[in-house]
């Protein structure tokens, strides 16, 4: 046995979208599970849509979610390294077609291909003829040019010679034997006249020079995968192996599009997801590994088999997703949480240091809430940012005048607590409620909505814990001076920046 080596060979035409990032992950778990190389190669015969922006961006998009090359085109990452180079380039397509134009006259050469001058128009009027005719049959295209020969400097394509009779089939790692009459398939195209390959061609032609032993890709390609395998046998070399993988359907059953999630990888990073949460959720769109549904990494390569993939298309489900990201979330520290979520809380205007022990400690409290870094940032913003406006709904409820002497005397009892801590704070807002015959709620909600804004934090004394005494007795002013004001006045306030708007 030789060295095991997959690929992953995206058109960059766009956006790295979830279906082609989970086929470059389970070529990349099998290919480290396996101690082998994972290749990247670029086909970007479709010169019209391809774009060097969009190749940027694939590549970007698979080291963000960790998914690094082995060999394949050179990507230099954040972090200083460069990825990709390798002995078996060029990674991308049109910077080979010398090669192709090697092995489709090897082809020639063999009698398994030969130069078709038949021209648009002459195929035209065949397939017009044939729709004439009535057939039932789909159009087949049958060149004379087949047993025949013609001058080489005349404009042609080069075609493969297909055979009439038998069948060819593969034992596929997904979806176990499949087998199809030879024929069904025609003598396609494989150089047009420009010398660019078709996709049946130049794929072969690269898989084997890169030695890929086993191709895994969508099961839109199990049609071109007969064809593939007689281009192998008509060079006299073996074929790899194959795995066909189904597509991600949206919650409707339908093929996965915009209307159903974001489907660019790019788009999660920038909502806040991580690397490992994405690889996580899919992973599991279409494996299965028991009952297990939160893996690491390290469990993912262990775990990971062709035998668990799945036959039948995966139902993507949002709210799985945001669980599996929640889960990997709290599994961080808290630090590496404020390390990460501080570009986050960058885009909310929020400076501070992602050391700064107070935004470890606030995570330490809104965590177990969150699912995602921007979430995370939205959690603890207010413990860093004044305070301008409330909620609507909190500061109609909760900070109203009768409210107003309850915030005042809370500050007091803040102001006169020995022990700043959430212990000491506690035992003097209880024995203040008891005294006054109160209860939690005429207090808690209104200090709640003065404190943050809002009408959900974490705990009360936690909250006055981590702002620390002199911004608690600052808000709690404001909040009654605020619970004073008619809320007409605060809202017609708004354009001076008044907090209540």
């Amino acid at each position: 046995m030789g060295e095991v080596r997959l690929r992953f060979a995206p058109s960059p035409t766009g956006y790295l979208h979830l279906g082609g990032a989970r086929t470059a992950l389970y070529n990349w778990l099998w290919a480290r599970s396996q101690g082998g190389k994972f290749v990247v190669r670029v086909e970007d015969t479709d010169q019209e849509r391809s774009t060097a922006e969009s190749t940027r961006v694939v590549l970007e998009s698979m080291h963000w979610l960790g998914l690094d090359w082995d060999e394949g085109p050179e990507y230099r990452a954040d972090d200083g390294r460069t990825l990709g180079g390798g002995d078996c380039g060029p990674y991308y397509q049109m910077e080979r077609l010398g090669i192709y134009a090697q092995y489709a006259e090897r082809l020639i050469r063999a009698g398994q291909a030969y130069r078709c001058y038949a021209t648009k128009e002459e195929i035209a009027a065949e397939r017009e003829a044939h729709q004439a005719s009535g057939s039932k049959a789909g159009f087949r295209f049958e060149s004379p040019w087949r047993d025949k020969h013609g001058e080489p400097d005349r404009p042609h394509v080069v075609r493969m010679k297909a055979p009439r009779e038998g069948k060819t089939g593969w034992l596929d790692r997904v979806r176990g034997r499949i087998d199809v009459p030879n024929e069904t398939l025609q003598d396609v195209i494989l150089l047009r006249s420009d010398g660019v390959p078709l996709y049946n061609f130049g794929v072969v032609v690269d898989d084997l020079t890169m030695g890929i032993t086993l191709v895994a890709r969508g099961d839109d390609h199990i049609v071109n995968t007969p064809i593939q395998i007689l281009l192998y046998e008509a060079l006299g070399e073996a074929a790899p192996e194959y795995a066909h993988l189904s597509m991600i359907l949206g919650p409707d059953g339908q093929k996965l599009s915009k209307r159903h999630a974001a489907v660019g990888v790019l788009d999660y990073r920038e909502h806040g997801y991580l690397p490992d949460g994405v690889v996580n959720y899919l992973a599991r769109l279409g494996w299965s590994h028991g009952d297990q549904e939160i893996f690491t990494r390290g469990e993912l390569i262990e775990k990971f088999s062709w035998d668990h993939v799945g036959k039948t298309g995966a139902r993507y489900d949002a709210k799985k997703f945001l669980h599996v990201q929640g889960q990997h979330l709290r599994m961080l520290p808290n630090a590496d949480i404020a390390m990460h979520s501080k570009p986050f809380l960058e885009g909310k205007g929020v400076q501070v240091d992602a050391n700064d022990v107070r935004l470890v400690d606030a995570i330490e409290h809104v965590k177990t809430r969150a699912c995602t870094l921007d979430e995370i940032a939205n959690d603890v913003e207010y413990f860093f940012k004044e305070i301008t406006e409330y909620e609507a709904k909190g500061r109609r409820k909760f900070l109203t005048p009768e409210r107003a002497p309850y915030l005042e005397k809370l500050s007091q009892l803040v102001d006169g607590v020995a022990s700043f801590e959430a212990g000491a704070l506690e035992a003097a807002v209880l024995a203040w409620l008891e005294a006054d015959g109160l209860a939690m709620k005429d207090v808690a909600q209104p200090a709640r909505v003065a404190l943050t804004g809002r009408t959900r934090s974490p705990g009360l004394y936690d909250v006055m814990v981590l702002l620390g005494k002199d911004e608690v007795l600052k808000r709690l002013k404001d909040g009654a001076d605020v619970a004073r004001t008619p809320v007409e006045d605060a809202v017609s306030g708004a354009d001076a920046g008044a907090p209540g708007a």
